[in-house]
């Protein structure tokens, strides 16, 4: 069997396991294990807290710095069923297209990196290759922050990571962070009829987001000379109102659920700040004055990084020495890249698949990209049989 029959053959397991992020993905992380482990890696699982999901850090090679991370999360975005024309959960091939959700976003890299590991454990491995399988990356890359967390306390660190999601191949060395918020407004009902006998949480929330934007429109001010970015500078938005009960009836609660995509970290400091002190000097004394036990409180639902273009990055040169290609590009959509460049591990993302098909009805891979990312992969050989100095 070739590569790329073995790489959708296991395409077609991994699609089969519905790693829905509300659901566990530990029969995949079982699935991956038992393969990687059958060669000899070392296996290293990490649970959630609550125990339902897992991150797997598997090792190929020898026990040292320096090597390169293969990186996929593998949770996937839900499905409706209904809308799909053929089972979203059962891979699917016609005209050179595999279909199933999650075979863009991202099982595709994931079953290409299984399907080249017993080609890397027959090299004489001169540094380790790792695969990094992660949970949870669409609701805020809570494994990667995990594993991140995990890879920082240990004296032996990658040099490199290779996150594979769907770029066309292209080599991405900048993305914007995601951050993704929910704030709170606790205030006093009452009677329609008298609005200043109570603290109305809605018109508190609707303060907070025109306040929001008018902080958008300053960060507009503070983009980074010669940004690459589109647009190139940090946004906010609102996306979801929840509060009240009746137009009759004064809100005593609401909710906004509202996101940030920083360019650069001190956006984030910015926004937050900004925010902060709105509350605590304007809206605030204001629902106390009538209410003393009103509040405002902001939940962090998720604070991804930005991968930030860096001068020396190894990985980024890695992956175009691979591909062939002369040039980088960044993108909009966020990564779990940041969380490795954040513990000095250098990051790029390069994967089969285009992002127009993530998250979508009919969600697909072409043939042909599957068939490149293996030929990226295989192209790491003379780098992880190399003896000599650390990588840079």
């Amino acid at each position: 069997m070739s590569d790329l029959d073995e790489t959708i053959a296991i395409l077609a397991d991994l699609v089969a396991f519905p790693t829905v992020s509300a659901e566990s993905n530990l029969a995949l992380i079982d699935y991956a294990a038992e393969r990687l482990g059958s060669l000899g890696a070392r296996l290293a699982v990490t649970r959630s807290a609550d125990g339902a999901k897992a991150n797997l850090f598997a090792t190929l090679g020898p026990e040292r710095s320096g090597g390169i991370v293969l990186s996929g999360h593998t949770d996937v975005v839900p499905v409706e069923a209904a809308a799909w024309t053929s089972p979203p959960f059962l891979l699917r091939e016609a005209d050179g297209r595999l279909y199933g959700r999650g075979t863009c976003d991202m099982k595709g890299f994931i079953a290409a990196a299984l399907a080249l590991a017993p080609f890397f454990a027959a090299l004489p491995l001169a540094r380790p290759v790792h695969f990094a399988f992660t949970y949870d990356e669409e609701v805020g890359c809570m494994g990667a922050r995990q594993l991140c967390e995990v890879l920082a306390a240990q004296e032996v660190r990658p040099a490199a990571a290779i996150i594979g999601e769907p770029t066309m191949m292209r080599v991405i060395e900048g993305h914007k962070g995601c951050c993704d918020y929910t704030t709170r407004f606790h205030g006093l009902s009452g009677h329609g009829s008298n609005p200043a006998g109570g603290v109305n949480a809605v018109e508190m929330a609707v303060h907070y987001v025109a306040r929001l934007l008018e902080v958008g429109e300053a960060l507009k001010t503070r983009a980074p000379k010669n940004s690459r970015f589109v647009p190139p500078y940090t946004t906010v938005q609102a996306g979801r109102f929840d509060g009240g009960t009746a137009r009759n009836v004064i809100a005593a609660h609401c909710a906004v659920d509202w996101e940030m995509r920083p360019v650069q970290f001190s956006d984030q400091v910015y926004v937050k700040a900004a925010m902060d002190r709105y509350c605590e000097e304007t809206l605030l004394p204001a629902m106390r004055a009538v209410h003393p036990d009103s509040g405002i409180a902001t939940e962090i639902v998720g604070e991804v990084a930005g991968l930030e273009p860096a001068e020396d990055n190894l990985a980024r040169d890695l992956a175009l020495a691979l591909t062939g290609a002369n040039t980088t590009d960044v993108v909009a959509f966020g990564t779990e890249a940041g969380l490795f460049q954040a513990i000095g591990v250098s990051a790029v993302v390069c994967g089969p698949g285009s992002i127009e098909q993530a998250h979508t009805v009919d969600e697909f891979i072409a043939r042909d990209q599957v068939a490149q990312a293996l030929d990226m992969l295989r192209g790491l050989a003379p780098f992880l049989t190399a003896t000599g100095t650390e990588p840079g």
